[in-house]
This record gives structure tokens, sequence and C-alpha cells, in this order.
């Protein structure tokens, strides 16, 4: 609505033009004599000279609305014409007077002068009068305000979507339903007339008096003259009669069950209860107890004393009283204003509930309470009726279809039941009254719906799976669907258009005509289509190949065959499907005398945790299921009845025997006899020790499995439907009560074994582990005496009650314990083998890693890594562990020493007789040895020994070795130290790298490297190399004094040499020798003279050695020729002297002195 202004006005004007009233009088003028029937000279009375400033008041803001208001006169004396006045107010009151109330009603806040004033006010009629509202409120409702919400709801998409629910559109539509119930119900109520008792002037008047007084009233209040007064006695005489009258007419009143609807049989008790109340309270009133007092002061007992008696209140009161036990809170409104099907269906199941209890507490007669159910079922249809053509049933999709009625048909069964349980309470009731027998009949009025609905639901099934058919990607396909010329999936949607356009729930006879005229009309097109399907399922069939092909094309028909005409088409095929059938049927003989044992179901059943009997059980069963398929399949494809005929009734024989051998009972039967047998209770010690055949004992939990196989069973016999007897399952509560505990302990018991075999197979571990080894074996020994009584009985008491000193729980804190313990041995256990094989590997490589300081180096700090982390891990006799590992450790070490040596002794002793030990080659060696040892593993046999080269020199006429001797043996000691330290300086292992420890002292004397182990060697293998050496030594000097002699050439004066020899010959010719010999020492090619890892070089010395000799020998030839020279003359003198002496001896003198001689 607008109200005459432009849309952006000019801050200066006023908000709202000002409303001229005259406009609002030529609209009432103009509006009021055709609507409420007035003459226009009737309505000058409202524009009085309040209507401008009433008019003005309702224009602006606030005034919401206005009452036109005719009133009707006071009743003329003679049968003059009634009249009527009128005014106009803004507060609306109630009077009986006012026959008719006009509300003007404003839609916008102001009223607009520029815009018709039928566009902006709303105007509804109020009647009023002699009768109460209720019937023209109700009319207002269902007829005006409901209507026209559901309309706009409906235009919007009926109100279903979650949008609608989300706005309280379905809370809306209870309420205006509740609204419209409520109004009915107060119209209702108005049957029961009203009792007003006729009261004496005088009464009234003394009961005024002394109310005014403030005193009970009394006689004392009335003139004694006219309590004689016998007019006045007969007044209130005939007072009494009439009230007696009146309340006879309320107590004697009744109503014929059977007519009108449930909720008016409900409200006529509960209205005349009411109109009985006021009856008794008027009756316990001060002016009749007055009027009473008056009759029995006259002695008019007659009229006092049968009074009570005459009007049967007490009577009415209490049997109403005792009815209304059944209607009062009655859950009927709960159906009238249901706006669903679930509320209806809820709505049911309460009003029975409610009357099959009442009913047993009420005296109400169940001659009355079966047509009340039958207005019930009155009620009850036509609220369903109007639910259901809200959802417009024809226009809706199947799937919404389906689900209505299906809805709707457990709706019908909801009745149905609660009917059963209402019948049997009403024979019960009527048995326990001693009433006489009536039968016990209730003629639903729904029976028609009932019916209509079930048929339709099949019917439009049967055109859906038609339609689906005939539809252009499923069933036929398009090619076809034009077969013969015609469309059929046009042909189906055109045949149910004929029926949508009826109302396919009016189930009158008008109504029921209609549809089967709708229906004939129908099949008379649905009948070509199915033509056209037999030709097509006809021409299928012929080409298929096998039985196989046949069944695939009827499961694609098969939502047809329902269709007689279709089932017809497809009975010259029976023969050969029976006979697939058969050949189906073998090979299920054939899989059932395989046996459950050897069949492939036995492992999958193993592998699913399904014991052997419930599994047999199943397997049989599926086997069972299969027949039934297959007997199934040839009754969706032949029709019932298919066992009359010859080969059918001998499949049927067949299939008949083959399920009685499939009965099931007979296993479990066998299976009961033997638990019954057998003595399976839970009971015992908890652990067992076992004699192994090999000799020994193991350890075993005191468990039979059999009993968990037992509670397996019970728990799958029961789920397959069972009936097993209350022992066995109490055995088998018991066994799965403890099951958990027992699988605990029996894996618990397995790992310790395992564990301890573990132990066993890795002996260098037992230490380690003792301790968790020991803890175990303590949980152990307390388990002992536990006995599996304690679980079965306080397990349940464990599970509910606080436990929190541990007593009732103490046994099960044993179980997760003694897991516990054994989890953290075996979690210990794999993880210090783990670490014991690296350290073996560790300890095994150092026999053969490289002989380098970083080899063993690296394996010790691995051994060393794999001890913290032990210490970290808490293991237990570590020290003394790491302490044997240790001697291991120098064993192998030792042996390594003992091969250095070796390697370094045989090297040291070798002679290198190809001189290929000088500087050049030993730089080219030491390289390619360099590059070796980083290529490969570089073992004791690799090594050598770096040579030495000494110089012979002479310097100020001295000789002199350079370096000295001594020199080289601190080198070769100082190698030999150093291939030896790469052993003895390694760091030893330790335990204790993680204690803090206070024996800071102490530790410093514990021994820190492998230094000790050269004090091991059993033999003189440390003696050996240091003996070579000092030979080596003892050689060196020896050589080198040699040379060491010649320094005397330059020390010796010539003469003292001479002078010394003297004039001895043999001495100068053995010292001329001796020189000659000694020239072999630097008289020579060669510059050095090796030793092995050692080499003399002369070269600086030899030629001036060779020079000083030489001059020396020189001088001494000399002299020692002048000496010869010398004596060869005296020599030659002495033998010319003896000749000239012999030459003058004569013979005689000869031959005597030759005697002589």
């Amino acid at each position: 609505m607008t109200n005459g202004h432009s849309e952006t006005p000019p801050p200066a004007e006023p908000p709202t033009p000002f409303f001229d009233p005259e406009i609002f009088r030529s609209y009432l003028l103009a509006l009021l004599p055709p609507v409420i029937g007035a003459r226009p000279s009737d309505l000058e009375a409202l524009f009085d000279s309040d209507f401008d400033e009433r008019v003005t008041r309702f224009s602006g803001e606030g005034g919401g609305v206005l009452y036109v208001v005719k009133a009707k006169d006071e009743e003329p004396a003679d049968d003059s014409e009634q009249t009527y006045h009128y005014q106009l107010t803004q507060h609306l009151t109630y009077h009986p007077s006012h026959v008719l109330t006009l509300a003007l009603i404003k839609r916008g806040a102001t009223l607009d002068p520029t815009t018709p004033l039928a566009t902006q006010l709303h105007f509804l009629n109020l009647f009023g009068g002699e009768e109460t509202p209720y019937e023209s409120l109700h009319a207002v409702v269902s007829c005006g305000v409901k209507p026209w919400f559901d309309a706009f709801v409906g235009a919007r998409g009926g109100g279903k979507d979650g949008g609608d629910t989300k706005m309280g559109i379905p809370m809306t539509k209870k309420k205006f339903a509740e609204l419209e119930l409520s109004l009915l119900h107060l119209q209702q109520n108005v049957e029961i007339p009203e009792t007003h008792l006729t009261i004496h002037p005088v009464i009234q008047r003394a009961v005024e008096q002394a109310q005014a007084a403030g005193t009970r009233p009394n006689l004392s209040y009335i003139p004694t003259k006219t309590l004689n007064d016998s007019t006045f006695l007969n007044t209130l005489h005939a007072h009494v009669n009439s009230w007696i009258k009146s309340i006879q007419a309320v107590t004697k009143l009744t109503r014929d069950v059977a007519s009108g609807t449930a909720s008016q049989e409900i409200n006529f008790w509960l209205s005349l209860e009411r109109a009985l109340e006021g009856i008794e309270a008027q009756l316990r009133s001060d002016e009749v107890t007055m009027v009473m007092d008056c009759l029995r002061n006259a002695k008019r007992f007659h009229a006092t004393v049968s009074f009570i008696a005459d009007t049967g209140l007490k009577d009415a009161t209490d049997i109403v009283h005792k009815y209304n036990q059944l209607m009062k809170d009655f859950p009927l409104n709960e159906l009238l204003s249901a706006t669903d099907l679930d509320k209806i269906q809820e709505s049911l199941v309460l009003i029975f509930s409610h009357m099959n209890r009442k009913l047993r507490l009420s005296p109400y007669p169940i001659r009355r309470a079966l047509p009340l159910v039958e207005a019930i079922s009155r009620d009850f249809n036509d609220q369903l009726l109007r639910i259901l053509i809200s959802y417009r049933l024809p226009y809706t999709p199947y799937e919404t279809f389906d689900r209505l009625l299906s809805q709707t048909t457990n709706i019908f069964r909801t009745w149905d039941d609660q009917i059963k349980e209402f019948t049997n309470v009403a024979r019960d009731v009527t048995r326990k009254r001693s009433e006489r027998f009536i039968p016990i009949k209730i003629i639903p009025a729904h029976a028609k719906l009932q019916e209509r609905t079930r048929y339709l639901r099949d019917w439009r099934k049967q055109h859906e799976q038609l339609a689906v058919m005939t539809g252009p990607t499923k069933g036929l396909g398009s090619a076809g669907m034009d077969i013969g010329g015609m469309d059929m999936e046009e042909e189906v949607k055109e045949a149910y258009e004929v029926v949508k356009r009826i109302d396919v729930l009016d189930v009158s006879v008008e109504g029921t005509e209609i549809w089967v005229a709708a229906e004939n009309a129908y099949n008379e097109r649905v009948s070509r289509v199915e033509n056209q399907i037999i030709a097509r399922l006809r021409d299928r069939l012929g080409t298929a190949r096998n039985a196989n092909e046949m069944f695939r094309v009827f499961s694609k028909f098969n939502a047809l065959f329902v269709r007689p005409k279709i089932r017809g088409a497809i009975q010259e095929y029976q023969t050969q499907l029976i006979d697939s059938v058969k050949e189906d049927i073998k090979h299920l003989h054939d899989k059932f005398k395989t046996q459950y044992r050897y069949s492939e179901a036995f492992h999958m059943s193993q592998m699913r945790d399904l014991p052997p009997i419930a599994g047999a059980i199943i397997w049989a069963r599926q086997i069972e299921r299969q027949l039934l398929t297959y007997m199934k399949r040839v009754e969706d494809v032949l029709g019932k009845g298919w066992e009359l005929y010859a080969e059918g009734q001998k499949l049927q024989s067949e299939s008949s025997a083959f399920r009685k051998k499939l009965d099931t009972r007979p296993v479990y039967e066998a299976w009961l006899h033997d638990i019954n047998r057998r003595n399976m209770g839970v009971d015992g010690r908890l652990f067992e020790i076992v004699r192994l055949r090999g000799g020994g004992f193991q350890l075993a939990v005191n468990f039979d499995p059999q009993i968990i196989t037992l509670f397996k069973e019970v728990r799958n016999l029961l789920w397959l439907g069972f009936q097993v007897p209350h022992a066995i399952t109490n055995m088998a509560k018991d066994a799965k009560r403890v099951y958990p505990h027992a699988v605990s302990l029996m894996e618990t018991v397995r790992t310790y074994g395992q564990t301890l075999d573990l132990v066993e197979n890795n002996r260098g571990i037992e230490w380690l582990v003792a301790e968790y080894r020991n803890e175990s074996q303590r949980m152990i020994s307390k388990g002992v005496n536990i006995r599996w009584d304690h679980f079965v009985n306080q397990y349940d008491t464990g599970r509910f009650v606080s436990s929190a000193d541990g007593r009732d729980n103490r046994h099960i804190q044993f179980v997760r314990e003694f897991a516990s313990v054994v989890s953290v041995l075996q979690d210990k256990t794999n993880s210090v083998i783990d670490l014991y094989k690296d350290i073996l590997r560790a300890v095994d490589d150092l026999a053969t890693c490289s002989y380098t300081t970083e080899a063993f180096s690296e394996l010790l700090g691995r051994i060393q890594g794999a001890i913290d982390r032990l210490n970290l891990e808490g293991y237990a006799n570590l020290d003394h562990w790491v302490a044997e590992l240790d001697k291991r450790i120098e064993t192998i070490l030792l042996q390594r020493l003992g091969q250095i040596i070796l390697a370094w002794s045989t090297e040291f002793d070798r002679t290198d007789d190809d001189l290929r030990r000088d500087t050049v080659p030993l730089r080219e060696n030491k390289r390619r040895i360099e590059k070796r040892m980083k290529e490969e593993k570089f073992m004791e046999s690799h090594m050598t020994i770096k040579p030495f080269v000494h110089e012979i020199r002479i310097q100020n006429q001295v000789i002199f070795l350079d370096p000295p001797i001594e020199y080289a043996r601190a080198a070769w000691i100082k190698q030999l130290h150093d291939w030896l330290g790469v052993v003895c300086r390694l760091r030893r292992i330790q335990s204790s790298r993680y204690e803090i420890g206070l024996q800071m002292q102490g530790s410093v004397s514990s021994e820190t490297t492998y230094t000790s182990l050269l004090t091991h060697f059993p033999d003189d293998t440390l003696q050996r190399p240091f003996a070579l050496i000092e030979a080596k030594v003892q050689q060196l000097r020896e050589y080198v004094a040699k040379w060491l002699q010649f320094q005397s050439l330059w020390d010796l004066e010539a003469e003292y040499v001479f002078n010394r020899l003297g004039d001895s010959l043999a001495h100068w010719q053995q010292l001329l020798t001796e020189i000659k010999k000694a020239r072999a020492t630097f008289d020579t090619s060669e510059t050095q003279k090796s030793f092995g890892v050692c080499a003399i070089d002369y070269e600086q010395v030899q030629a001036r050695v060779n020079a000083k000799y030489d001059a020396w020998q020189r001088d001494i030839l000399s002299r020692f020729g002048v000496k010869l020279g010398n004596e060869m003359k005296e020599m030659h003198a002495s033998i010319l002297k003896a000749r000239n002496d012999l030459e003058h001896q004569s013979i005689e003198g000869l031959v005597g002195g030759s005697r002589r001689f």
C-alpha cells in the first residue's frame, strides 16, 4: 500500500497527508446498508460529534481497528417491528443485544486519502445475539482463514520442502486444525441446558440482609407473618417443584451414541458433569437452604424430604463421575488435529491405549463403547481421507505414492491390532460385569477406503512396472517401442491420464462407478500394449539358447508376469525350465554329498571364526535357501500351482525329500547330547604344568579350548534361532565371561614360552633379561594359586563397582599385570637380541677388520653404543655381562696383536736382495699402499716397515755414522709401538658410562685401554721383535765398526806403525795381506750396503778412505820394499859369505861336519 507520497519526500513535508472524515463517512454509507442490513436513516446516529475524532485517530498511526455495532432495541410491547440502533467504537464488547458487529481493519499503518478505501481495509462480520459465536467463528476459520493459508502454501510447492519446514508452516497448519477443532467442540458443548433455580424475592432479600450483617442467613430475617402466609409458602412449594423438574431435565438427559461424532459423546458427558456440579453448587447456596428451612418450619415435609431423591441428582452425578473416568483426557484431539499420517498412527495407539486402560476402571457400558469406537472410526476415516486427498495421489511420483500408501496400510494394520486388543478387553469386561451378552462386533467406517487404498496400491504398482518396461532406457528398449506402429510408452502414459482426472479415493456409489469406468478405459488401452509385449517376449524366448538365457529373459520381464495375459504366454516353456531346475538341484545334491568338512565353506568358516556346528548349520541352510530360490524361480515363471502338474509334482517331491535331509535339527540335537555328556565347567586352577613327551615340563593355561568353542557355538546357535538350554547358556556365559582373560593368559603363556626359547637360543643374553624373567616367574608363582571360579564370580561386580582398593578386581588385575610383565620381557628380549646380534657382528668384525685405528674404533664405538642403550633401558647384570664381553674382545685383540707382531717380525727380518728399498721406490710404494688402504681392508700382512738409510761420513778427518745406530733402534721400536698401539690404545668398553657415581677416585684406577694385553702373551711372542731389533743393531754395529777402523788411517803416525812392525818381514807381509783384504770393504763399485730394513751409505767416505788407503799402502809398500831390499842384500851377503866359507872347507871337514850336523 502506498500513502500518496513520492519515494523521497522532502524533510519539511509532514509524513502523511490529512485524512478527510467525509471520505470515510461516504464509504460507510455505501457499505453498511447492504452488508449489515441497515437503513440510511438509522445510520445517522453513527455520525455524532465524536465521529471526526474517531476517524482521525483510526486513520493515523496506531489506530488499528474500528467496530460498527448493530444492537437490538428492547422488544416492543405490541407486535410492532423490531428496531435497531448503531454505534461506532474502537473497543469491542459482547452483549446479547449485539446482533452483529462489523470489524474494519486497516491493511497498512495509516489511511491514504488518495487511494480507494476498498484496497486499504479488511471488513469482517462477527455475528452475535442470544446464541454463542462459536459456530460463526468456526465457519470463519474453517471456510476462510485456513483454506486461504493452505492455498497460498500449496501454490509455493505444498510446504513439503525443507525451507517451509524450517519456516514452521506444518506447525501453523496444526495450530489452525487445533483451533478449528476447539471451536467445533465449544459449539458441541452447548447441548446441556443450563439450570437456573428460581428464588423468591423475599428469600433473596433476606439472604442479602444476612450477608450485609455478616451472619449466616436464618428465618429471623423473614417476617413471621410472611413465614405463615400460605400464599408465600405455596409459591415456595411451586418453586421447589419447578426445581425438581428442571433438575430432572438434566439428570435424565441422554443421547444416542450411534449418531454424531465421538467428540460429541465425549463432550456430552464432560458437559453433563459440569452441569450437575453447577446444580449441586446452587443447591448448596444460602437461598435454597432458606427455602427448605421455610418449608420445614411450615411442616411441609412432603416437598423437602423427597427433594433430593425426586431430582435423581445423586445417582446421576455418581454415574457421570464414573463414566468420565473414561472421557477425561480422552486423546481424540490427537486424531482430529493430526496433519500427517504419522500423527494419525500415533493418535490411534494413544486412543485405544486410553480406552483399554480406562474401560477396566469405568463402568461405561460396552453397548455404548462399541458405537463410540465406530464413531472414532468415522472420524479416523474423515481425517485420513482429508490428508490423503491433500497429497493428490495420482499426480505424485511412484516412490512418494508407494510410501504414502504403505504408511496408510500400516495405519490400517495398527487399527486392526488395536481393535483386536479392544475386543478382548470388551469381552473380559463384559464377563466381569456379568452384563447381558452382546456380540462384540465393530463395523469400521473406513473399510471401503481401506479396500480402495489396497487395490489402488497394487494397481499403481502394476502400472509402474509396465511403465518401466516400456520406458525409453529400460525393459523392452527403443527397438521394441514402435512395434506395430504404436508408441508403447506414450500409450501407457495416456492410459494413466484417464485415471489421473478422477478422484481415486471417492468410495461412494457414484465415485465407485466413475472409478470402474476409468479402470475399464485404462485396461482397454493397456491390453494393446500387453499384446506387443507378448510378441516381443515370444521372440526373445524363441532365440534363447539355453535355460539360463530363458531365466535371464524371464528375470527381465518378471515384473510383468503378474498380468494374467502375459503369464499365459509363457506356459509352453514349462518343461524346459523344470529340466533346468532339476540339473541345478542335482548340483546342490553333489555339493551336499561332499560333506561340510571337505567343502571350501569349512575353511572360510574357520577364517571367519565360525565354530564347526554353527558353520555346518549355516552351510546346510544356505543350500536349503538355494533350493528354495530354485523353487521360487519356477513359481515366479510358471505361476502358483505349478506343482500340480506331473513333472512339477515329481520335482516338488524330490525337493521336499532333499529339504528333509537338510534339516539341521539332528545336528543340533547331537551337539546338545555331546555337551550334556561332557563336564565342561569353568573351574580349576589358572595354570597347569604339562609333561612333555621328550621329557621336561611346560607351563600351560588350565582352560579347555572346547569351552571357547562352546560359547561361540551357543552365540551362533542363538542367532540362528535355536533354543539352547538354560544350563548350557549359563555355561557359555561363564565361558564368555572369562574368555577374554583366558585368551589373554594363553597368549601371554605362549609369548612367555617363545621368549624363553629365544633366550635359550641366544645364550649370551640370559644375564641381561634375568630381572624381567624373574619378575615373570614371580607373577606365575602368584597366579598358580588363583582359580577360575574367582573370575566367574567376581567379574560382574568388577565391571560396575568401583574397586579402588583392588580387592574385587585383583584377579583381573593379575591377568593384566602378567600380560604386561611378559610383554615387557618379550620386548626387552627382542630388543636385546637385536642389540646382541649387532654386538656379536661387531665383535666378529674385530677379527677381520682392517688393522687401523679407525676401523677398530668404529667397531668398538658401535659396541659401546649398544652397551649404552642397554644401560639406558635398564638391563640387569650389565657390569658382569660387559666384563665377559670385554674378555672376549681381549682374546680377539690379543690374537690380532700376535698376528701383527708376527707380521712385523717377518717384515723386519726379510732381506732385500733386489735392493728395491731405495728412497724413490719407497715413496712410490708408500703412495700405492695408501691408495690400496682406501680401496680395500688393510690387513696385518700388508704392513711395511719404513726403511732407514745411515750415511758414513767424514768430517774434520773423523769418520762417523749419521744418524747413529741408536736412532734406528729408537725408530724401529717406535714403529713397533705404533703398530701395537693401534690395538693397545683403543678405548676399553665400559658398562657404567651413564652412572653418575660418587666413586670418582676409584674409577681412575680402572683401565680404560687395552695396553695390558701386552702382558697376556703366553710365549715369547713379544720378546721376538725386540730380539730381532737388537740382532739387527748388532749386525749394523759390526759392519760400521769396519768403517770406523779406517779412522786409524788418519790417527796413526807412520813411524809408530813402522816401529811397531819392526824389522820382521812376516809382520809386514801379514799387514799387507790384511790391507788387501780390507780393501774389499770400500774398494767396490757399490755405494751402500743393505741390511733389509736399513742401508749403510758410504759413498761420501769411500773415495777419501780409498785415497788414504792407497797412500798408506804405497808408503808401507815402499817401506816394505826398502826393508825387503835390505834384507835381500843382507841375505845375499850372508849366502855369498857362506859360499865362500863353504868353498874354502875340505871335504873331510864337510863329512865330519855333516856327521856332526
